[in-house]
């Protein structure tokens, strides 16, 4: 009996250490700081703390969570907590899987590319049409996704989830969102891009803190290529907002942005990027405010999880006056 009680003992502790059935976690933490000057002050703040779990559950299910913490005006502390990602992966076969739960609405490269966790991101913020609510960050449901196929490395994206104005939890209607996308990598460090976005949102949905007085079915065109190379970076994309109403009938939105940037050393990366975004009269569903923005900033890179940037930002909008400002972030992972 005893022999047989160490004799399980053993295969126990084999199982339990052999990489093909022990469970795989990893933990990292992703944070940075902040100082701008901009209207003769200064201040300094922070953006984000981000929470970033993955787990190898088996060699076909694995698990991505990413929780952020933020500074929330509307909470009573004054700080929040958002589940940003919850994504199940299944292997179907190859490198096609099925993912379930919540996700980066694979709209762009952008959205698809970069997670909250800024020490990966080429500039200090993310471009004009993030914070003009023009891409559905985020969508709930189910899809399939592929990668890295053939000679150009084709690549798609298809998801069907709860639309804008839904819950985490719950939809708020009977239409479902429609995220389809492809790319091409036919080079080496190229990417190439087309998605299209569909949604109808409710009369009285609340979407970006807004309640929508009409309904509103919304495509998205978008397009993007990117290259970072050795040396040359360089990230164009643009997006084609068409909003349609029974009231005003349909307007198109075009929201733009391209990145440039140059490695003079191994660490240091002076950058552009210039915003563009044009609103149709008559639109009713965007806060129309047609915007323009010049950003010039310095990317150095002690290593890759942490850099420091410098940037310097010119904006001038339709209805706002021109605003400068000059900030410098600090940004790592842990």
């Amino acid at each position: 009996m005893r022999n047989k009680f160490y004799l399980i003992w053993v295969l126990f502790f084999c199982i339990a250490t052999n990489p093909a059935f022990a469970q795989s976690t990893q933990i990292k933490g992703f944070v940075d700081v902040t100082t701008t000057y901009q209207g003769n002050k200064a201040s300094f703040g922070f953006d984000e703390q981000d929470l970033f779990i993955t787990s190898v559950l088996s060699d076909k299910i694995s698990f991505l969570g990413e929780s952020v913490f933020k500074y929330s005006p509307s909470s009573s502390t004054e700080f929040s907590v958002s589940i940003e990602r919850i994504i199940i992966n299944y292997n179907i076969k190859g490198n096609n899987n099925l993912i379930l739960g919540k996700v980066h609405t694979p709209v762009n490269y952008w959205n698809d590319t970069y997670h909250h966790g800024r020490v990966f991101f080429p500039t200090i913020d993310r471009p004009l049409l993030f914070s003009a609510n023009i891409i559905p960050l985020h969508t709930v449901g189910v899809g399939v996704e592929g990668h890295d196929m053939g000679s150009v490395k084709f690549g798609y994206n298809f998801f069907v989830g709860n639309g804008l104005g839904s819950s985490d939890i719950a939809d708020n209607d009977k239409s479902k969102s429609i995220t389809a996308a492809i790319y091409i990598k036919p080079a080496d460090r190229l990417k190439i891009g087309v998605s299209w976005y569909h949604d109808a949102i409710s009369k009285g949905a609340e979407v970006h803190n807004k309640v929508i007085g009409w309904k509103v079915r919304q495509n998205l065109l978008s397009a993007s290529i990117s290259r970072f190379g050795k040396k040359l970076e360089l990230l164009a994309e643009s997006t084609a907002g068409l909003n349609h109403t029974d009231t005003t009938g349909s307007k198109t939105t075009f929201a733009s942005y391209i990145y440039a940037g140059l490695r003079v050393t191994d660490k240091l990366v002076p950058y552009l990027r210039f915003d563009d975004l044009h609103y149709q009269v008559g639109e009713i569903y965007y806060d129309k405010n047609n915007t323009r923005s010049f950003v010039a900033g310095l990317r150095y890179e002690i290593n890759y999880l942490a850099v420091v940037k410098l940037e310097y930002q010119y904006q001038h909008s339709q209805f706002l006056s021109s605003q400068n400002k000059v900030t410098a972030q600090f940004a790592i992972g842990f």
